[in-house]
């Protein structure tokens, strides 16, 4: 069972003022490809799972934005942990239609 929700806003700088949208696209990209459950949101994105594998695939992401040529990103994350299980729904559920 998952131990952790962590929300991840990224925001790349970009070399040339470019819109962010498709960078945020490919990070989001890379969270899909973790197969880890997670939830796109305006304004971040929440994955489930174990820390442990979570914190690589935000690493991953950050490492894809200096591939595509951004000289910083800053990444606000936030974390839920419960070692005896964590999950979206449960935190939601009495909000959900």
């Amino acid at each position: 069972m998952a131990n952790a929700l962590v929300s991840i806003q990224i925001i790349p700088k970009t070399q040339n003022g470019e819109d962010v949208i498709p960078y945020v696209d490919e990070a989001i990209t890379i969270i899909n490809e973790s197969g880890l459950p997670y939830e796109v949101h305006p304004l971040e994105t929440t994955i489930e799972g174990n820390l442990a594998d979570i914190f690589p695939v935000i690493e991953k992401m950050n490492e894809a934005m200096v591939a595509k040529g951004c000289p910083s990103i800053i990444s606000q994350v936030k974390i839920f942990y419960k070692p005896s299980g964590a999950s979206m729904n449960q935190l939601t559920e009495k909000y959900r239609p």
